[in-house]
């Protein structure tokens, strides 16, 4: 489990991102990197960082489901993803 403060942290960032997006846009268009220096830093979209919806975990990230490997395991095992079981052959 990722620390609150971790996680707290990512969705600051997500914030920021999504507030700044069009500002950002437009500097760039304009070419106005000065202007573009003085935007918070958390604000660019490159500073984010996948985690585990339900764990906070950074590594493992599944895109397609949004969870880390070892959640994505846990929930397939237990029948919670549709879909999804695990296989033998």
């Amino acid at each position: 489990m990722a620390k609150e403060s971790m996680k707290a942290r990512e969705r600051k960032r997500e914030r920021l991102a999504a507030k700044y997006e069009n500002k950002r846009k437009e500097l760039k268009e304009n070419g106005d990197y000065q202007g573009l220096a003085l935007l918070p830093r958390n604000s660019s979209k490159v500073r984010l960082h996948n985690r585990c919806q339900l764990t906070g975990r950074p590594r493992g990230y599944m895109r397609l489901f949004g969870v880390s490997r070892v959640t994505f395991r846990q929930m397939a095992n237990n029948g919670m993803i549709p879909g999804v079981k695990k296989s033998s052959w």
